[in-house]
């Protein structure tokens, strides 16, 4: 049979191959990729009853034309329209800028419209018509609608589709074993590709994408368990032979008592470092669960086992913060820690390096200054990198390679939502730290609206007069034409104004690394009573002291982002809380702001954010290498991912699906499937 994922889309009857360097911009080289890109809407051509539709919805409706077209020109625009009656409804008709029509809009004769119903004016905004017995009619059927640009349209895509299908249907194999789609009662793949493409009916859609997701969620597990599966058997990595007696004495020495859950996590790091198999370990919890010390446990037996560590983070500030904490449990113990950030001096730089190729320096702490050419370990044996996701997948890969194999620990506190953990961490372990350190008291969480900024500002003298400080974050950085938000500039101005006896500090991200260092450090001294900032204080950053975080303009913010600001307060013995400013216009803005005030749970959180927002906002950057699905959608179809989850993992471990015929199809698909952007397995 011919092979369809290497015929050239230019086989196809009409595509030329200036049409080829169009199509290639959709990622569409073979006869394949143009059948498998699927449209992402249907427009839907069947005729209702007008008695049961809703005001401002999209409709096709049948009737007969009972007045003489009336025309209406506006310089080079015009407006033609002519009263139809439809069932016992006499609705005027209206076209815009088609004034050819109006020959054709004779009284008595029968015309299909498909347009927005005007319920209030009996009005019908015309998109299309046509007139039965004339040509081809769109009438009761569904008409795909692609993601197109450029001189390719949805018109032209359609055609060549069918084309395809009628040149090359007969090429598509079925890559699912028979024992599958018994099991599932999956419409043959041939037919549900087409059906994508031309449904018949409502049903027969659902039936064709069941299939597809399916199939699309099954290769996915199955590439990451082969994947798994083959790196589970190279026991080539580092052995970390620390004893648990040595461990115990440095848990022993913290100056607080761990979790059952960091303990936990503890084990289940140390049982993989202990392997000669690779760690692969996502460490999650919710903000200030005491994640970063079981990194520094994790961190000490590796040194203890006659390794170095390194541990990277995404900004100056949290470098600095970590590298305080870490000494501070270190010191006692002999173990030296270094800081590695851009703005170090040539000097400082100089014998971090060199304490790092010799040894001297056990745990290094940094930024991205830590992946350059003329960084050197003697002996890395785990890499610790927290907040994951806001680092490329090349940046972790390129610290990874600075040792043989290293122990790899990724740290988040952005909770990732189970569907999440399932597809884009499917090759990791992960550990989940859920309970928080004792003593520490709720945040109390208030949403109220821009009206009421006179008794936030009240709210902020109470608590700065009791000897506490207050974070105000804003959405932007300077005024902004587009968009009508709070911006911190001008917000610190207002407050300058609003308080001139207190000290009120500004952090963006237009500032040099030494001004934004200088600013936190006298916020942390409290020195500074009100620091107004963007998003750039979102992560890590630890000052007991502030007790009252207020977000302007909240609703621009995701729920998983919003909490993570939240946990910059809460961190010391007194009560703090959490004011959200914030007028939405949206249903999804008011959900927002509902769900923020009804929990501080990071994990429900983010399943939250996840249906209201989707994947690919959840993580909002593609560097996260999420996979790039072409139908799937992993909050609606989360049953459908677990269930092709378990399947790939019954198939890895038979014999049959490496070996038997039925399979091979199976076996050429995964190796064929491009399922993710950039090199998620790193």
């Amino acid at each position: 049979m011919i092979d369809y994922t290497v015929i050239p889309v230019t086989q196809i009857k009409g595509v030329s191959a200036l049409k080829q360097q169009e199509l290639h911009a959709f990622g569409i080289s073979t006869v394949a990729d143009l059948l498998l890109y699927f449209p992402y809407r249907y427009d839907d051509f069947r005729v209702r009853q007008l008695s049961e539709v809703k005001d401002g919805d999209k409709i096709t409706v049948e009737g007969r034309i009972v007045s003489e077209p009336v025309m209406q020109r506006f310089g080079k625009k015009s407006r033609l329209s002519c009263r139809v009656m439809i069932e016992s409804w006499l609705v005027t008709a209206t076209w815009f800028n088609r004034p050819y029509l109006r020959e054709q809009l004779t009284q008595g004769r029968d015309i299909v419209l498909t347009g927005k119903w005007d319920q209030r004016r009996l009005q019908l905004t015309v998109a299309t018509s046509e007139f039965p017995g004339q040509g081809t009619q769109r009438r009761d059927t569904f008409q795909p609608v692609y993601s197109v640009g450029g001189k390719i349209t949805q018109t032209w895509m359609r055609k060549t589709m069918a084309q395809a299908f009628v040149q090359f249907g007969e090429t598509i194999p079925e890559i699912m074993p028979a024992s599958f789609m018994q099991r599932y009662k999956l419409m043959p793949r041939k037919q549900a590709i087409q059906a994508m493409h031309q449904p018949d009916n409502v049903e027969v859609g659902k039936q064709a994408r069941r299939r597809m997701v399916y199939e699309e969620l099954l290769l996915f597990q199955l590439k990451l368990h082969m994947f798994r599966a083959i790196t589970r058997e190279r026991a080539d990595g580092v052995v970390h032979n620390a004893s648990n007696a040595t461990v115990r004495e440095f848990v022993r020495s913290l100056p607080f008592e761990l979790t059952e859950a960091q303990k936990k996590a503890v084990t289940d790091i140390l049982s993989d470092m202990r392997s000669p198999l690779c760690m692969n370990r996502l460490l999650q919890g919710d903000v200030g669960s005491g994640k970063t010390v079981v990194a520094a446990v994790s961190l000490y037996a590796a040194v203890r086992s006659g390794y170095q560590g390194a541990l990277m983070v995404p900004t100056e500030i949290l470098a600095e913060q970590h590298m305080r904490s870490l000494t501070k449990l270190f010191e006692p113990h002999g173990i030296v820690v270094g800081l590695l950030t851009g703005s170090l001096t040539a000097r400082k730089r100089r014998d971090v390096l060199s304490g790092l190729q010799m040894g001297m320096v056990h745990i290094v702490v940094g930024t991205h200054a830590l992946i350059q050419d003329d960084v050197h370990f003697r002996n890395l044996g785990l890499v610790v990198t927290d907040e994951q996701h806001r680092f490329g997948v090349n940046q972790r890969s390129v610290l990874r390679h600075k040792g043989y194999n290293p122990d790899v620990l990724l740290m988040t506190a952005t909770p990732i939502p189970r569907t999440l953990a399932i597809t884009a961490f499917g090759d990791m372990d992960v550990s989940s730290i859920k309970e928080r350190p004792a003593g520490r008291k709720p945040i109390k969480t208030y949403w109220v609206k821009h009206e009421m900024l006179d008794r936030v500002l009240g709210f902020i003298r109470r608590e700065v007069t009791a000897g506490r400080q207050a974070y105000i974050i804003t959405p932007l950085i300077e005024e902004s034409d587009k968009l009508d938000v709070q911006n911190a500039i001008d917000v610190h101005v207002q407050m300058q104004q609003a308080f001139p006896d207190l000290k009120v500090g500004l952090l963006h991200g237009r500032m040099n690394a030494a001004e934004k260092d200088e600013a936190m450090k006298l916020f942390s001294a409290n020195e500074t009573h009100v620091l107004v900032s963007t998003t750039v204080i979102e992560v890590g950053v630890d000052v007991p002291n502030s007790t009252l975080m207020i977000v302007m303009d909240s609703e621009r913010f995701g729920l998983s982002q919003l909490h993570q600001l939240r946990g910059r307060v809460g961190r010391g013995a007194h009560q703090s809380y959490c004011v959200l400013i914030a007028d939405p216009k949206s249903e999804v803005g008011q959900e927002r702001m509902r769900i923020m005030t009804e929990t501080e749970d990071g994990f429900e959180l983010s399943e939250r954010d996840l249906e209201l927002r989707g994947p690919g906002d959840f993580f909002g950057t593609k560097q996260s290498g999420m996979p790039d699905f072409k139908l799937a959608d992993m909050a609606s179809d989360f049953a459908v991912l677990e269930q092709a989850r378990d399947d790939a993992a019954e198939l890895i471990r038979s014999e049959d699906f490496w070996t038997s015929q039925d399979y091979q199809l199976l076996r050429d698909a995964v190796q064929q499937e491009q399922l993710f952007q950039g090199e998620q397995l790193d």
